[in-house]
């Protein structure tokens, strides 16, 4: 998996490279790309925060990428993650309001 990770860190989607480099890259608590849990992936990892940060492209709004994701959260859960999606659309037309939605759940969950 840590192989398949890096390739799609070398890979990113414009969505990704856009929240990485324009916000989660230099924010003051570490995040991580393509990080990997078990048998899956996931788009952004916070440790201290305990929080996953995944974008969605179409392929996760039919009935089994509905599924998948479904199942993919409840594993995430389990082990005491948050995980917070997003669209590629709402990364598109509202950058802002995704890193503040982030920055605040963050701080929340520092809190805890």
């Amino acid at each position: 998996m840590t192989s398949l990770s890096q390739q799609l860190r070398k890979n990113a989607t414009p969505e990704e490279n856009t929240l990485w480099y324009q916000y989660l890259r230099d924010y003051p608590i570490r995040f991580r790309r393509q990080f990997v849990f078990g048998h899956y992936i996931v788009d952004f990892y916070c440790a201290r925060a305990k929080l996953v940060l995944e974008l969605d492209g179409s392929q996760h709004y039919d009935p089994e990428g509905i599924q998948k994701d479904a199942r993919r959260t409840e594993y995430l859960e389990s082990l005491g993650l948050m995980v917070l999606r997003f669209s590629n659309d709402d990364i598109k037309r509202n950058l802002r309001g995704v890193c503040e939605r982030v920055d605040a759940v963050v701080k929340d969950r520092m809190q805890k």
